[in-house]
């Protein structure tokens, strides 16, 4: 647990037990190998979706979710809902926006931070996005990809800075932003 309101945090992208991705995975695990150690927290996961708390969950649930990062199809469940809930969506809105290479990179990243939609404490991809299409128009429509990623980089900063979770826009400001600068929308190298 992190402290963000959101519960236990763990795998490959941080799914958590408070949002309902982490109960997702564990389903498809379930799914791929019946019986394995997770299973039996799949009713305290729905139990807790919504909400911070560890009930009925922590310390045998920590111990199970380690014993299960040692099994490929447990790894395998977790990359099939990264794709499914978070990387697939991204590229498809990116596609759709006409966005390169780096423009993917950057809703992938904003959808698996923040997540789709907004929640209480919380800015989601679709305000962020609804905000950069107010102050700019993505290359789909006619834009300039640079203008508009900086438009979407200035509403992602914003909403980091309004969730007390997430205040540090680094990963933004010193990486994604000084690409967008530097016109590396192909994710041209060297980075």
């Amino acid at each position: 647990d992190i402290g963000d309101g959101r519960g236990y945090t763990a795998g490959i992208i941080g799914f958590c037990s408070g949002t309902g991705d982490m109960r997702k995975v564990v389903e498809r695990y379930a799914k791929a190998r019946p019986g394995n150690p997770l299973e039996r927290f799949l009713p305290a996961l729905r139990a807790v979706e919504g909400s911070d708390s560890h009930a009925g969950l922590g310390e045998p649930f920590t111990q199970a979710w380690a014993k299960a990062a040692e099994d490929s199809a447990f790894r395998a469940a977790q990359d099939a809902e990264r794709d499914a809930a978070y990387f697939d969506p991204a590229v498809e809105q990116a596609e759709k926006d006409g966005l390169g290479a780096l423009g993917q990179f950057i809703y992938y990243d904003a959808y698996v931070m923040h997540g789709a939609g907004d929640t209480e404490g919380s800015v989601g991809f679709r305000t962020m996005r609804r905000e950069a299409l107010a102050a700019a128009r993505p290359p789909a429509r006619g834009g300039d990809e640079k203008a508009y990623l900086d438009a979407f980089l200035d509403a992602r900063v914003a909403a980091i800075g309004r969730e007390p979770s997430h205040t540090d826009a680094s990963r933004v400001e010193s990486a994604q932003r000084v690409f967008v600068r530097q016109g590396k929308l192909g994710l041209e190298t060297p980075l």
